[in-house]
């Protein structure tokens, strides 16, 4: 569905920037709030699930604008580029949930790719709710590690994801009949929730290259390590909630704009870059998309400290410049930084 959507949603004010050793706002004006002086104060709200109205200047956005109440869903951010979703109607959809957050030295310059794979159930369980759908992007450690255990203890959920994805949950021990393959291009309706898989691309790093290439065709040999899991082919998600809000999920900073031509979701949680490797990023996304009424930064945090510390830069990615790369691109958009496990509601 693509009906506008007003520009509401609960805000958090405050998130840890590890890298910056400062605070920064977790929801920043639209250009034209900034450039006028008319941006929502700054407050923390007692009640994370209470909606707090924005206004718009139609005049000087390109973003999409409308008088449709808030949506009852809530979105919690997961770390990494993971999501929560919670629709009014009290089902459950997760996107490339990882809340192990185990050690690789990634962020500590020891990276180790012989690093074993490991779950960490408490947390996990503390955060899951109760899935009947998880949405897999690609098959990097930091997005499937978790979902075998997710599957095992919500036995009713269906998988998403790619072919590389079936064969490495299938070697993990989950069963083929839950996981449905899909490439991209697909338009999933699960009585009345609907996903559209849409075909996209992985993140390059400053060799233009990145970690663990590679697609498989068979079953491999019970995974053992981080290495076992190859990309495997990246996906992003359109998914259309029951009440009309849609959203688009990204789970790496690059993508197919032909492929994300016309979606035009209400809200865009797109990864953060680490390089420029990827031509006019958000230039090229934010038109794609038609310029979404709130854009959502994710995967800028190092996600091998504890998620109940909150959420720490990730001292490779700029995120300020990166902010400031949307509200250029996009000076309509609201943007929202968030907090680890906040619901929003858009």
């Amino acid at each position: 569905m693509t009906a506008n959507r007003a520009s509401r949603f609960n805000r958090r004010l405050l998130i840890r920037g590890a890298a910056a050793g400062a605070a920064v706002p977790a929801v920043l004006p639209t250009a034209a709030q900034a450039a006028t002086g008319t941006a929502p104060s700054a407050s923390r709200p007692s009640d994370a699930k209470t909606a707090n109205e924005g206004t718009w200047n139609a005049g000087t956005s390109n973003a999409k604008t409308s008088n449709a109440k808030t949506s009852d869903a809530t979105f919690q951010w997961l770390g990494t580029s993971g999501w929560r979703i919670d629709t009014g109607g009290g089902r459950t959809v997760l996107f490339d949930p990882y809340l192990s957050r185990f050690e690789t030295g990634l962020f500590k310059k020891s990276f180790n790719p012989k690093t074993p794979l490991t779950t960490d159930g408490a947390t996990i369980d503390r955060h899951m709710g109760r899935p009947e759908l998880i949405l897999v992007s690609h098959s990097h450690w930091d997005h499937l590690n978790d979902v075998p255990y997710i599957a095992a203890a919500a036995p009713d959920a269906r998988i998403v994801g790619t072919e590389t994805t079936y064969h490495l949950l299938r070697a993990l021990g989950v069963d083929k009949a839950r996981i449905a393959v899909v490439r991209g291009g697909e338009v999933l309706d699960f009585d009345g929730l609907v996903v559209e898989a849409v075909s996209s691309r992985h993140s390059r790093n400053d060799t233009y290259s990145y970690f663990a290439p590679g697609t498989l065709t068979g079953p491999p040999p019970r995974p053992q390590t981080i290495s076992d899991l190859p990309e495997g082919d990246t996906l992003a998600f359109h998914v259309t909630l029951p009440d009309g809000l849609s959203a688009f999920l990204m789970g790496a900073s690059d993508f197919s704009e032909r492929d994300a031509a016309g979606l035009r979701p209400d809200v865009a949680m797109i990864a953060t870059p680490s390089t420029p490797a990827t031509h006019r990023y958000v230039p090229r996304l934010l038109k794609a998309l038609d310029y979404p009424a709130t854009v959502v930064p994710v995967h800028w945090d190092n996600f091998e400290l504890p998620l109940d510390e909150g959420a720490h830069r990730d001292p490779t990615i700029d995120l300020d410049g990166f902010v400031a790369r949307i509200r250029e691109a996009g000076p309509g958009s609201r943007i929202l930084l968030p907090e680890y496990a906040t619901p929003y509601r858009f």
